[in-house]
């Protein structure tokens, strides 16, 4: 079993490119080199790539986050991709910027993407890259989450998350093989920055 489609949650549209909720899409853009076409029967854009020589998927959903699920699953279904070759790459409130966490199956954790993807697919048994972008208590910040999360990262942050997606790069590699165990140790090392104060 091997990752044959790698999904990153976001908001479409300029106003929230490069918001914090739109993480998901930021690795996705960087695993796609620019090869992302829009693809109206999957209300997304997509396209197939080769990541460790394998044949591999990447989609961003052009619903916005809360209907994620529309896209992943037509792909899925039209491909016969089963959840478990699923990677959702998405923003993480519970982990601190500079943190990437790989995970299979869980609770959505109160997000809004992974709940209608649980829905869709009908299962939570896909794997989960959890991008830390940290939640405004734990940053000090006085801000309601909905409010955090359509906003874009401070400067002292948005290196940290830049790290973790690089990090995450790397490790992506070893999911398209097959390798998880292996790819969660690579990421898990050493992934634990304190937070971000002012």
């Amino acid at each position: 079993m091997s990752i044959r489609l790698i999904v990153g949650l976001g908001n479409p549209g300029a106003e929230y490119a490069q918001t914090r909720h739109n993480a998901g899409f930021w690795l996705v853009d960087l695993l796609a080199r620019g090869q992302l076409r829009r693809e109206t029967r999957f209300t997304a854009l997509s396209c197939k790539t080769s990541i460790a020589g394998h044949e591999v998927w990447l989609l961003e959903p052009q619903t916005f986050m809360n209907r994620s699920g529309l896209s992943v699953a037509a792909l899925a279904h039209f491909y016969k991709i089963t959840p478990e070759e699923i990677l959702v790459i998405h923003d993480e409130l519970d982990l601190n910027p500079g943190v990437a966490k790989l995970k299979k199956g869980g609770s959505s954790g109160g997000h809004n993407g992974l709940k209608d993807i649980d829905r869709a697919l009908g299962t939570r048994d896909y794997w989960r890259l959890r991008l830390g972008i940290g939640h405004p208590r734990t940053l000090g910040l006085q801000q309601p989450v909905v409010d955090f999360v359509l906003h874009r990262p401070r400067a002292e942050e948005k290196p940290l998350i830049d790290a973790a997606i690089e990090k995450s790069y790397a490790a992506i590699s070893l999911l398209c093989d097959g390798r998880f165990e292996q790819a969660m140790l690579e990421l898990h090392t050493n992934a634990s920055p304190g937070p971000v104060s002012k």
